[in-house]
């Protein structure tokens, strides 16, 4: 399937897809790549001898996160069920998809790594979601952070925006390990080998979907009411539409504080 955001490379005799998200340096997730990974995906699942997917950014970056322009009050509607339904697609691949991520993970990124199996990262990785300072929040975020660390630690990172380091992120639970700096792909490859690659695929399918059965569960049942929420309550506040422009126009939003 050519592509012409994402790379795809098959691996261990197509028994792994690795996935690279582009074009750097940020690797947005424009509504064009999430149809591309959406599309991927399907692919990928489809496939009886897959046994890992494992999704990463091109150059020194995971991912900025998803297109600040695509969330004005004109595409938002659009975009943003769209992005849902990604990440619901990651959440449902059979297969176990880990984030191999280095550098930035943020917004958008970083909710498309926590609905993977798992996450290994490299110190130089900083995790966020900073759409509160936009004037916005993210809404896989809410359904998502909760399950994989403690309920207030992911309250403090939605609220403040704050980027967390890579060790944080492993004390928090959120990232299987933190590997060195340039031992990343040894690491996840080592994990592939040892871990993965000797088992059955149609088990490994299996196991993963049983173990992803709350998260997917938590997050189906809530997506849509936070869904609507951003749409029909954020969207209509004055402040909402103040922090995406100020973005764009790259100046200091102005609040009214409604």
């Amino acid at each position: 399937m050519p592509h012409e955001l994402i790379k795809v490379d098959e691996q261990y005799d197509g028994q792994v897809s690795s996935i690279v998200l582009g074009p750097p340096p940020g690797n947005i997730l424009t509504a064009a790549v999430m149809a591309e990974l959406s599309a991927q995906l399907e692919v990928t699942s489809a496939d009886g001898r897959k046994k890992l997917v494992v999704i990463t950014g091109e150059g020194k970056h995971f991912c900025f996160g998803a297109s600040v322009e695509e969330h004005t009050p004109e595409k938002v509607g659009e975009m943003l069920p769209a992005f849902h339904d990604m990440i619901g697609r990651v959440l449902n691949c059979d297969v176990p998809i880990v984030a191999k991520v280095s550098g930035v993970c943020l917004g958008g990124g970083f909710e498309l790594a926590l609905a993977c199996s798992m996450i290994f990262c490299d110190e130089r990785a900083a995790f966020g979601v900073p759409e509160i300072q936009l004037g916005v929040f993210p809404p896989p975020a809410c359904a998502l952070l909760p399950f994989k660390c403690s309920e207030s630690a992911a309250r403090r990172i939605i609220l403040t925006g704050d980027k967390i380091s890579a060790d944080e992120a492993y004390r928090l639970g959120i990232v299987e390990s933190v590997a060195e700096k340039g031992q990343l792909d040894e690491t996840v490859s080592k994990f592939a080998e040892e871990h993965i690659l000797p088992k059955s695929a149609s088990s490994l399918r299996i196991a993963n979907k049983a173990a992803m059965t709350m998260l997917s569960a938590i997050y189906s049942e809530n997506i849509k009411k936070v869904e609507v929420l951003y749409l029909e309550k954020l969207m209509s506040t004055t402040d909402a539409v103040e922090g995406i422009t100020a973005f764009l126009e790259k100046r200091a939003p102005r609040w009214k504080d409604a």
